[in-house]
């Protein structure tokens, strides 16, 4: 039968070609033979986002749970936060520090001596939440009083020396000029002294001295300190009770020229110094500070010092006429080269040279407070340059 013969003819085709997909279909019968595949369409199910965020800090490098120690009071943090379902919030101590499309976050904790918790929050988009925490330990750097003077003070210094003056009447001297250039070789070779900030006369009229004066009333800063040395013919007068320095353009009969204490006792209320020392190789007049015994200092003590504002003197004796040659400023220098200590207050340095300028001279030097003119109680410390 032909019909017969056209599904057999079929079925023989579908059994050689089983990897094909085909329809045979019968003329007569109307037979349809389908063997097409078929295909299910089904939507993917997604799972929900139950994961919290990933964070991690890049730099520097901290493991949540651990403590970080720190030297510096600030602390620059940056993390990374990853979630697929997306970043909704970065919370570090409260703080949150904007995140960028590639989850990176930046933030500056200020940190205060000893352990300091961190507590940072994130959250995804699917309100996942993660907390962790992480201390951070600050230990503040050990500041000397040596380091906080080099930072934020300034040591200026004011040296005369008068040899030659104009008038006949008055004698030359040989040696304040040579004291004065060898106190400046000291001060700035072994003390924290710039070059820059100490200003050297010689042979100095009194115009130029209080043009020096004005100088240092106007640089000098509450946290700077200052020292004055003179040496040159000095003049007690015991009817005025004053003393004087005698510029090099001093005459003999006419005290126009003549540099009063009373006006240096002005130039120090203005010089606004955290301290002032002042040192004469000269007759002062000891009506300018106060007398008091010397006493040690303990490494504490130092810094007690520092910290009260002071207006000190030390001079090489209250007579009329001081020797050329002078005990005290010999002495003076000596113990300023001979010292091996990094502070040394002027209390200290004048009772180290004290007896020795008795001994060897008829000058009795003083040492006090200056009156009237801000002292607190503190003391100038020589600071030693680290060799």
């Amino acid at each position: 039968m032909k019909t017969k013969n056209t599904i057999c003819f079929a079925a023989l085709i579908l059994g050689c070609h089983m990897l094909q997909a085909q329809e045979v279909k019968s003329v007569k019968a109307g037979l349809r033979i389908n063997n097409l595949p078929k295909v299910e369409m089904r939507e993917k199910e997604e799972l929900p986002d139950t994961d919290p965020p990933e964070i991690e800090f890049i730099s520097p490098k901290i493991y949540l749970g651990t403590r970080y120690y720190s030297t510096q009071q600030e602390l620059d943090l940056i993390g990374k936060v990853t979630d697929p379902s997306g970043i909704s919030l970065v919370s570090l101590n409260s703080a949150q520090p904007p995140v960028s499309d590639a989850g990176i976050f930046t933030l500056r904790l200020n940190l205060k001596p000893g352990d300091n918790q961190v507590r940072i929050v994130v959250m995804d988009r699917e309100d996942n939440l993660r907390e962790e925490f992480f201390v951070a330990n600050y230990s503040p750097p050990v500041v000397s009083l040596a380091d906080r003077i080099e930072s934020g003070a300034k040591y200026y210094g004011l040296i005369i020396g008068i040899d030659n003056y104009q008038d006949n009447a008055i004698s030359d001297l040989e040696n304040p000029v040579k004291d004065a250039e060898k106190l400046y070789q000291v001060l700035t070779g072994y003390y924290n002294f710039k070059e820059e900030n100490v200003n050297l006369l010689t042979d100095a009229t009194r115009a130029k001295i209080m043009r020096s004066m004005d100088d240092l009333a106007r640089i000098v800063t509450p946290e700077d300190n200052l020292l004055i040395f003179y040496a040159g013919h000095g003049w007690w007068d015991e009817n005025s009770s004053n003393g004087y320095w005698l510029p090099a353009d001093a005459d003999e009969v006419d005290k126009t020229n003549w540099f009063r204490n009373s006006t240096l006792v002005d130039y120090l209320k203005e010089i606004h110094s955290k301290h002032t020392l002042l040192i004469t190789d000269a007759c002062f007049g000891g009506s300018i500070f106060n007398m008091r015994s010397a006493f040690g200092n303990r490494e504490k003590a130092y810094e007690k010092l520092y910290e009260l504002p002071s207006r000190k003197a030390m001079t090489s004796g209250t007579l009329t006429k001081v020797p050329d040659r002078s005990s005290f400023t010999r002495f003076l220098i000596e113990r300023l080269e001979e010292n091996q200590e990094r502070y040394l207050s002027s209390e200290q340095l004048f009772s180290s040279f004290r007896l020795a300028v008795i001994n060897n001279s008829d000058a009795i030097p003083q040492y006090g407070e200056i009156e009237n003119v801000g002292d607190e109680g503190g003391d100038f410390i020589f600071l030693k340059k680290e060799q």
